[in-house]
């Protein structure tokens, strides 16, 4: 039995596999400002030969005052299919440091309805690092349709969430940091409470990878374990915005987890009201 992900590309194969037909891959870089880069800036210098860029920024529900929120089903297709990428496409996800962004995506083209989602291992800082081809090329595709099967039950919204928090009717993962999810570090948008929602287990998104790869599975196992998360029950994920949350989906869903759901306003929702309970402090 393999004791890796079912989701992911190594780069030695998506370079083998460029040129199949059924094959659309993804740019999805995405960055915090504290991160000094710029997702679309870098993908017009160097992308991988066929790529092309999703702005998660701009494919995202305008009506809402929240970041990057999902957008209806009917403006995803055709953004998406603009991009010439058809629902049964094999889609290959990547972002810059290989485990960041992409998960976002992987999981919204999963909610869409796609079924061969995968993520490219290392992003394109390995993949440049093993001296693969990059182009800065335009890729020129031809509008297709994208047929989605939206997955409405795998989105939390936030009277659900609510409800979940006070009767405790599901496990929750916060992919932010220990800092941020005690409550000993400020909140990145200014004027956000810090903490966590009460009853909510920490596991950072960024110890699920390692050099851009998302870690073995029995690695991921004993981190859910370490963090009190029981594989057996169901599993919300949330994190700052609704992107690294999606990190934990992709270790859930690797693992065989499928009772796994996205609360999609994340902290930017929770912590931004004044009507939420806060916990502060280590996981209860």
């Amino acid at each position: 039995m393999t004791d890796h992900s079912a989701f992911t590309v190594t780069p030695e194969w998506l370079s083998e596999n460029l040129t199949r037909s059924d094959i659309s891959i993804v740019d999805a870089s995405w960055y915090l400002p504290a991160a000094g880069r710029n997702g679309y800036q870098e993908y017009q210098k160097a992308h991988i030969p066929g790529a092309v860029f999703f702005d998660q920024d701009v494919i995202a529900d305008k009506s809402s005052d929240l970041p990057h929120t999902i957008p209806s089903v009917e403006f995803f297709a055709e953004q998406v299919g603009a991009m010439g990428i058809r629902s049964d496409d094999m889609i290959i996800v990547y972002d810059g440091p290989g485990l960041f962004s992409s998960a976002r995506v992987w999981w919204m083209f999963r909610v869409m309805g796609a079924k061969r989602v995968f993520i490219l291992d290392g992003g394109i800082d390995g993949w440049q690092k093993l001296g693969l081809p990059v182009t800065s090329e335009p890729t020129v595709k031809t509008s297709v349709k994208f047929v989605p099967s939206y997955q409405e039950n795998a989105v939390v919204s936030f009277e659900e969430m609510r409800s979940i928090v006070d009767q405790r009717s599901a496990q929750i993962a916060d992919a932010r940091g220990a800092g941020r999810f005690t409550g000993s570090d400020a909140e990145p948008r200014a004027g956000m409470r810090s903490g966590h929602m009460p009853g909510a287990r920490n596991v950072p998104a960024t110890v699920l990878s390692q050099d851009g790869k998302l870690k073995k599975l029995s690695e991921l196992r004993a981190i859910f374990d370490d963090a009190g998360v029981d594989l057996s029950q169901p599993v919300v994920t949330s994190c700052g915005s609704g992107v690294t949350a999606a990190v934990i989906s992709l270790a859930l869903a690797s693992l065989g987890h499928e009772k796994n759901r996205l609360y999609d306003g994340s902290w930017s929702e929770w912590g931004g009201r004044t009507d939420t309970p806060v916990a502060t402090g280590e996981a209860e």
